[in-house]
């Protein structure tokens, strides 16, 4: 039987309840809010594959959908409240919302321990400051493993069960951390956990794509990835006191705890999203009421599951490979997420040695990092949908108007590396440097959010394969970058060793106005076509 969604329960709904396939009544002001995204077939964006999006005229009910071939199911008409594109504000903001909670919580339980890491060591009788730095860098090791998997599995059997299974194995993995009896076992617990936490980073952005058209998707996008940027700040400050006053191991407990509750939530009022797998369940009820074998998915590729997973698996390292926005921006992001756990391993010691600040308090040295991503989030966050409309007015909506904060942003991340790195090389007051990483700060988000969002509006139905694909490599990144930073600030000193930082990022910055400038042309080129 042709994929996907051949798991899915019959007669049972996304939360696993038994329901008729009856459509529900929407109020008139529902419908209102009511917008599926009918135009940006994947063709258009340069992905040659089995279309999965048709204008508005072809998604018609079953019954249009009949005239052509009877034995194909359809969503009943353009406004089914079924799809998620069609949900209300509510359902849409909660499923958003648990989303950017997890999002939140894991890449938090990356740094959180950052405080911690000289009690770990002392417990353990070691002072190899690779291994300390790598306590932390090993959970982003898994960042870059669990991608690989969990977006193919996502884009065959639906985000939701992947979402509950790795939601659960990070709550196991991090308690199993709270009882590492050794460094060895603590390593390989971290990693693990880190493989699960990796789920939200990298099927979220699939999910919101699920959720909102291209010109409603940049509020729930700037929230989306503001997890990943403020999670590892807040972390540390609640990780330094946490350490001092409780012990290491409660670092992992509260994260345990946490994120119990977030999979309880999940479990709670998360739905299925993935249109693919909603509308294969739809068909497999139908053929079970009907009697009728030959019922199938309006999107069924009609291919085995073994070739259909395969194709999946293997998405994302061919974006990664053949897709040159993909891989110059994956390129670009990992050297900023590697600058961001560059200096999550080292602030502590910076502000330890040079500012004198006690374990507790060194936590509250990460801030402006977090303040910088807040900022940002209300500049980029709230003004991405209305740029974006305002640019489409008199034309198409293009992937590439979601471009224009990255040319700012990617200029103020060297503003903040020079200011941070100087003004701690020369020993000025401690809120100076502070005031550097906030740029640093400013200019994650401004970076974060725009290459996200972009790569979900470019390749939509396999957004959680794009994102899995920047992922992997910022991942890698972030995880082995940090462990150059205590030999490279030994050799040049925090000065010149943020300012190679700087003008690495000032390299790299033309690439913002370049896809901003030809990203059309460049998707719509026949010698960068992807067949996926």
């Amino acid at each position: 039987m042709a994929a996907p969604g051949l798991s899915d329960p019959p007669g049972f709904d996304d939360k696993g309840l038994e329901h008729t396939d009856t459509p529900t009544s929407i109020s008139t002001s529902e419908k209102e809010e009511q917008n599926p995204d009918r135009r940006d077939p994947d063709v258009e964006r340069g992905i040659p594959i089995v279309d999965t999006t048709q204008d508005a005229d072809e998604k018609a009910s079953p019954v249009t959908a009949a005239a052509h071939d009877p034995d194909i199911v359809d969503w009943d008409g353009p406004d089914d409240p079924k799809k998620a594109l069609n949900w209300t504000n509510k359902k849409k903001w909660s499923n958003v919302a648990i989303i950017s909670c997890v999002t939140f919580l894991t890449p938090l339980a990356s740094s959180m321990v950052a405080p911690a890491t000289p009690l770990i060591m002392d417990e353990f009788n070691s002072s190899n400051d690779t291994i300390a730095s790598f306590i932390v860098s090993i959970y982003v090791l898994g960042y870059a493993l669990g991608p690989l998997f969990l977006a193919p599995i996502s884009e065959v059997y639906g985000r939701l069960p992947v979402y509950h299974v790795c939601n659960f194995m990070f709550v196991i993995w991090t308690m199993a951390c709270a009882l590492a009896p050794g460094i060895g076992p603590l390593l390989a617990f971290r990693l693990i956990a880190g493989i699960a936490g990796s789920c939200p980073l990298t099927i979220g952005g699939g999910s919101i794509a699920d959720l909102f058209v291209q010109e409603k998707r940049g509020g729930a996008m700037a929230l989306f990835a503001l997890g990943p940027l403020i999670g590892p700040v807040a972390g540390p400050v609640a990780g330094g006191y946490l350490g001092q006053g409780a012990g290491w191991r409660w670092v992992f407990w509260v994260i345990t705890i946490a994120g119990g509750v977030a999979l309880g939530f999940s479990v709670l009022f998360m739905r299925e999203t993935y249109e693919p797998v909603l509308l294969e369940r739809r068909a497999k009820r139908l053929r079970e009421q009907t009697g009728n074998p030959a019922l199938r998915s309006k999107l069924d590729q009609e291919i085995p599951m073994r070739e259909y997973f395969w194709r999946a698996i293997i998405r994302p390292t061919k974006m990664l490979l053949f897709s040159p926005i993909v891989l110059l921006l994956s390129i670009y992001m990992a050297v900023i997420y590697g600058y961001l756990y560059l200096l999550f391993t080292t602030l502590t010691i910076v502000f330890e040695g040079q500012y004198h600040f006690s374990q507790g308090s060194v936590g509250l040295s990460f801030l402006g990092i977090g303040v910088g991503s807040m900022i940002g989030l209300v500049l980029f966050g709230t003004l991405s949908d209305r740029l974006v409309k305002k640019m489409s007015a008199k034309g198409e909506m293009k992937p590439e108007y979601r471009l224009p904060p990255l040319i700012p942003g990617s200029l103020i991340i060297p503003i903040g590396l020079f200011w941070y790195g100087w003004s701690a090389d020369q020993g000025i007051h401690w809120i100076m440097p502070i005031i550097g990483t906030l740029f640093v700060g400013l200019g994650l988000l401004a970076t974060f959010m725009p290459i996200q969002t972009y790569l979900v509006d470019a390749y939509h139905i396999h957004a959680a394969s794009a994102i899995a694909a920047n992922t992997v490599l910022r991942s890698l990144m972030g995880a082995f970058l940090p462990l150059a930073g205590p030999d490279m600030y030994a050799a040049l000193g925090l000065g010149w060793g943020n300012s190679l930082l700087a003008f690495i990022a000032l390299a790299l910055s033309p690439l913002s106005w370049i896809f901003y400038k030809y990203g059309e042309r460049i998707r719509k080129s026949p010698r960068f076509q992807v067949k996926l």
